[in-house]
């Protein structure tokens, strides 16, 4: 029973050091973000109880990125299976990655502020692969849903249209997300579909 307590514990303090490097790196940029910083915005006694739970800075970033990539997966994964054509995977999916992003602002801006750093790092998966929007564009051509096109130009250029959303609430807070959701949705339903 105790090691359960100290395990939940342990998985609070890591939550609460994790959310507060989110919401400083978000707010200040990846530069500001020191275990020094990190601690005053978490309310901790000591730097020290961030050390005891992350190797360092660099451990301390691959969990941040972790735990976004891994929302934003949840989300939109769940929604692109619910649909059942390959032209409803792809407008759940456009419409996942904005909605997730103007709902959880904070996450996105630290993802981005990590990738725009460099500090991801050399030789690590970048954080948008296309492999997963390929395959629904594949399935689209197969099922005739898609008229022909190079799948990975398409993934692509979508994936780029998503992730510009974080930019643009930087820049107007205000931006409409749902009607952003549905320009792109409009725009790649006409770029793939077959009787185009």
């Amino acid at each position: 029973m105790q090691v359960t307590e100290r395990s939940a514990a342990a998985t609070a303090r890591r939550a609460q050091i994790l959310d507060a490097t989110i919401e400083v790196v978000a707010a200040e940029g990846y530069s500001s973000a020191s275990f020094k910083r990190i601690a005053e915005h978490a309310r901790l006694s000591s730097t020290r109880l961030i050390s005891y739970h992350f190797a360092g800075k660099d451990d301390l970033v691959a969990a941040l990125v972790e735990r976004v990539i891994t929302g934003i997966g949840e989300h939109v994964g769940a929604l692109v299976m619910a649909e059942e054509s390959p032209k409803g995977r792809l407008r759940a999916y456009i419409e996942g990655v904005v909605g997730y992003s103007d709902t959880h602002r904070s996450e996105m801006s630290a993802l981005l502020q990590v990738v725009l750093s460099g500090a991801w790092g050399e030789g690590k998966p970048a954080p948008s692969d296309v492999s997963h929007l390929e395959r629904i564009l594949e399935d689209g051509q197969r099922a005739k849903e898609f008229r022909s096109f190079d799948p990975k130009v398409m993934a692509t250029t979508v994936q780029r249209a998503v992730e510009g959303v974080p930019f643009m609430l930087q820049a107007d807070p205000d931006l409409d997300c749902a009607a952003y959701a549905t320009e792109l949705v409009e725009l790649f339903d006409r770029a793939t579909r077959a009787d185009a």
